[in-house]
């Protein structure tokens, strides 16, 4: 089957979404999970938005959603690898509520999900989990999340991070740029670009 703006996905993975989909409308009514007028564009704005990242990591199998919010794109991965051996996408989140919601989700998708509530820069850390890749979108400056993500990239783990078309200004905000290794790529939906971000250094995986 074809879900809207993703392309040919199982039967199982197109009833995942619709799930998700009707979950976060019935939470919307009395939560504010997403902007004004999300739901209206819904798959293509933010699923599918959320789901090209797997064209860019295709072997990854153990994601790390970082700032998760209402599921996107962590929630989206966990829906799409639901099927996939050994998937986990672990969606980092310190708002509560928005928490309650990514756990139910999970749940009722039947997604590889484990929702942590807590702090991003107390996670990041400590992060002991294995990861294969690193997701972000619309969270904070590239600055920001390369302080961040720094000791997970150290371990050679890459980031894909969801940017819009301020991201040159974002860019040229980052005094320690030469220390990290970035590559554009045009975003499939919209104006925008998804940028891979990793450290600058030989073999970064030595270092564990």
């Amino acid at each position: 089957m074809a879900a809207a703006g993703i392309g040919p996905v199982s039967r199982e993975t197109t009833q995942r979404l619709d799930r998700f989909v009707e979950l976060l409308g019935d939470w919307q009514r009395v939560q504010n999970l997403v902007g004004p007028g999300a739901l209206d564009e819904i798959w293509m704005r933010h699923i599918a938005d959320s789901a090209q990242l797997l064209a860019l990591a295709p072997a990854a199998r153990q994601w790390l959603d970082i700032g998760s919010g209402a599921g996107f794109p962590g929630m989206v991965l966990a829906a799409l690898l639901a099927e996939s051996e050994g998937a986990t996408v672990h969606l980092i989140e310190s708002n509560g509520r928005k928490c309650a919601f990514l756990a139910e989700a999970a749940r009722v998708m039947g997604a590889p999900a484990i929702v942590h509530n807590v702090r991003i820069e107390v996670i990041l850390q400590q992060w002991a989990e294995p990861i294969d890749a690193i997701s972000a979108r619309a969270l904070a400056p590239l600055r920001q999340l390369a302080v961040w993500l720094r000791p997970i990239l150290a371990k050679g783990v890459p980031a894909y991070l969801h940017k819009g078309l301020d991201f040159a200004k974002e860019l040229a905000a980052m005094p320690d740029r030469t220390d990290f290794v970035l590559v554009e790529h045009p975003s499939r939906i919209g104006s925008g670009v998804i940028v891979e971000l990793r450290l600058a250094r030989g073999d970064a995986r030595s270092e564990n």
